[in-house]
């Protein structure tokens, strides 16, 4: 099972509440505005989430999710 981050960088406005609570520091606020205005959050070093979700129950815009991808979801089926 593989997870997959999003962020939502348009709904964003860079609060910061997510980069607080990272455990690992995965998260950053972007140098570069959205299309409101704000500096929105990324992932700085993906490799080192753990997916723990912190960062979405931190968000009070709803603009982070995580999800499971299964690997038979990700991988072409032959026909």
């Amino acid at each position: 099972m593989t997870h997959k981050h999003r962020i939502e960088t348009n709904r964003c406005k860079g609060c910061g509440l997510c980069v607080t609570v990272c455990p690992k520091n995965v998260l950053e606020l972007s140098d570069q505005v959205n299309v409101k205005g704000y500096f929105p959050a990324y992932q700085a070093r993906p490799e080192d989430c753990i997916y723990c979700t912190m960062c979405c129950i931190m968000c009070p815009d709803v603009a982070i999710t995580i999800t499971k991808e299964s690997k038979k979801a990700a991988q072409p089926q032959d026909a």
